[in-house]
């Protein structure tokens, strides 16, 4: 990516200043990003890739933020991006975890080895304090070569010295290693970032100057993680009496014997949250109180008042699937206060800093399934909604993860309002058949996982997760997070409910819809072994997960057919938002493989449960 081109697309003036903000995951960049820029932020799409790069005009300067990252070089397309980002940079603001040197160092000296002027921003100074950690900052910022600047981004502790630091930002203290490698590669290239790219073995930058990428990667990284570990041995005195509750709650959370407990409280408070509170009590406000209390009454005399409601386009309109009334109720009535608790329980894990330490704590059980840790993050917010979690599976590190994780969300985790609607049918039936419930779709989610690992090419990748402090979430910060995902999700999802509305409508006057509900009676009554109105259930249940759990809630079913029926609905296709997300997330090759492939395992699946029960 050349610097015209990086101008160009992120439609930066010549002849700005660009201050590019780097450092690893989560060391707080985005409230540094915020503190600079205030609200007059753009975001694109970085050239030749789905990655957003946020940029700002702040007076004369223009203020970029990167992908957090490990390294500047090409092993992903995070990486990618924040090296050719950086290497563009008339300054650097290099934020670092001044819990974690040792880690974030090695960034910082690559970027002082690449000659680029910079600034560091010491973060989460009161968090190493907490920690029993002592930190020289004088002396580090001599031994470094830049300025050094100790900051609590969260309270505002420091920014303001960061902005002010820029103007002094200086070239820092390379290798001495490189004094006698870069000369010779530095005459054929445009700038000394670039050299030293190709000295480390890039091929991106060494095909861009048509050079041959050297080998020499190795040699770097361990003269730069001498140098790091000497300044970090130079710098840091730590006190581990000095270290605070929360550091202690954190080793809990992480070991097996403390840690399964704490996840399961924590689970427990989610659910009683979002399937209980949420789903039951304010969609019953929301979805029956008002959009069908008020709203849908309201729209149909409207509407009807100008087209008959008995005609195509009236029934399209505001039918049963209309696009004026099932469209926005599910939207507004259903979906909304589930997006808006799940993202609100969501961003207040993260907050914490507790999701990361949930992934390491499942991380060995979930590699058998192909997973890594990560995975359980997307697998959690399926409980909430399906739709949302689908789009989650965008941080798992490899196609083949998400393609594992995507399957399993589709096929075996039930959505908060189905969840709501399958716990009220099980507590007719009492615990022996919950437990049943519970033991079978536990079975099916283990199989499926361990199977798809293993016809599956490839294996999953480590994790490399960072574990941030461990802190009471900050509602500012929640409340942001939540807005703003939430405004994402119902601008994303908003058009693929009015394409499913369409498209069931279109089907039920065209007479297809009962078509299809006589085509499926044979399956359900022969093979399920069930009513032959469970049928509608199950097209319905595509249409929405909880309609067609609702659908079996008022037939007379035995306990054993309950069992089958829930286990069948809750493995059958997702609803007709979350199968539009799978295609496009997945795209519509694999989509076409998922979808049928998981309709037809629910009904195999069902059946074998029916033979055994029934």
């Amino acid at each position: 990516m050349a610097c015209h081109d990086l101008n160009q697309q992120l439609n930066i003036p010549p002849g700005v200043r660009k201050i590019v903000l780097a450092g690893n995951p989560n060391v707080g960049k985005s409230v540094f990003f915020n503190a600079f820029t205030g609200l007059y932020v753009d975001v694109s799409n970085f050239p030749g890739t789905t990655l957003e790069i946020s940029h700002a005009r702040v007076g004369n300067d223009v203020v970029l933020d990167t992908p957090g990252v490990y390294g500047v070089s090409s092993f992903n397309e995070e990486e990618k991006v924040a090296r050719d980002v950086i290497m563009e940079a008339d300054v650097v603001i290099n934020v670092v975890d001044a819990v974690h040197l040792e880690r974030d160092l090695f960034l910082t000296q690559q970027i002082i080895d690449m000659g680029i002027p910079m600034v560091l921003a010491l973060n989460m100074i009161d968090e190493a304090k907490r920690q029993g950690i002592k930190i020289d900052v004088k002396k580090m910022e001599e031994l470094l070569g830049v300025p050094v600047i100790p900051t609590v981004a969260i309270k505002n502790v420091g920014l303001e010295e960061v902005k002010k630091a820029v103007a002094r930002a200086r070239i820092g203290n390379a290798l001495p290693e490189l004094q006698e490698m870069l000369p010779l590669v530095e005459k054929k290239t445009r700038t000394r970032a670039e050299a030293l790219l190709i000295l480390e073995g890039d091929p991106f930058i060494a095909a861009r100057c048509r050079m041959k990428p050297l080998d020499r990667q190795e040699e770097i990284y361990l003269a730069r993680r001498r140098r790091v570990d000497a300044i970090v041995a130079a710098v840091v005195q730590e006190n581990p009496s000095g270290a605070s509750w929360k550091t202690s709650l954190s080793r809990w959370m992480m070991h097996p014997l403390t840690g399964i407990p704490l996840l399961i409280l924590t689970l427990g408070i989610l659910y009683e949250f979002i399937g209980v509170f949420v789903a039951q009590t304010v969609v019953s406000i929301t979805e029956e109180g008002i959009m069908q209390g008020y709203y849908e009454p309201f729209i149909r005399t409207l509407i009807g008042s100008i087209i008959p409601a008995s005609s195509i386009p009236g029934t399209l309109l505001i039918g049963e699937f209309g696009l004026l009334t099932m469209t926005v109720t599910y939207i507004l009535g259903l979906l909304l206060p589930l997006v808006l608790g799940f993202y609100l329980s969501l961003s207040a894990l993260e907050d914490s800093g507790y999701l990361p330490r949930i992934a390491v704590l499942v991380d060995r059980m979930l590699m058998r399934l192909g997973l890594n840790g990560r995975g359980i993050i997307p697998i959690i917010l399926g409980f909430g909604c399906v739709t949302a979690a689908t789009i989650t599976t965008r941080l798992l590190g490899t196609p083949r993860e998400r393609r594992i994780a995507t399957f399993l969300l589709a096929m075996t985790i039930p959505c908060s309002a189905q969840l709501a609607v399958i716990t009220s049918m099980l507590s007719r039936l009492g615990p022996g058949y919950t437990f049943l419930y519970v033991f079978l779709i536990a079975v099916i989610f283990v199989l499926t996982g361990t199977i798809l690992n293993w016809i599956l090419p490839g294996k999953p990748s480590d994790l490399l997760i960072d574990i941030p402090p461990l802190r009471f979430p900050r509602p500012i910060n929640v409340l942001k997070k939540t807005a703003t995902r939430t405004k994402n999700f119902i601008q994303e999802a908003t058009p693929l409910f009015a394409v499913g509305a369409l498209l069931i409508g279109t089907l039920q006057v065209t007479g297809l819809l009962e078509t299809l509900q006589n085509w499926l009676s044979p399956v359900t009554v022969n093979w399920l072994q069930l009513p032959k109105e469970t049928a509608t259930a199950f097209i319905m249940g595509f249409v929405r997960r909880d309609f067609g759990a609702a659908g079996l809630y008022s037939l007379a079913l035995t306990p054993a057919q309950s069992v089958v029926a829930l286990v069948t609905i809750t493995i059958f296709v997702p609803c007709i938002a979350s199968a539009l997300m799978i295609f496009k997330e997945r795209g519509w090759r694999e989509g076409i493989i998922i979808w049928p492939t998981i309709l037809i395992l629910a009904f195999l699946i069902g059946g074998l449960i029916s033979q055994l029960l029934i």
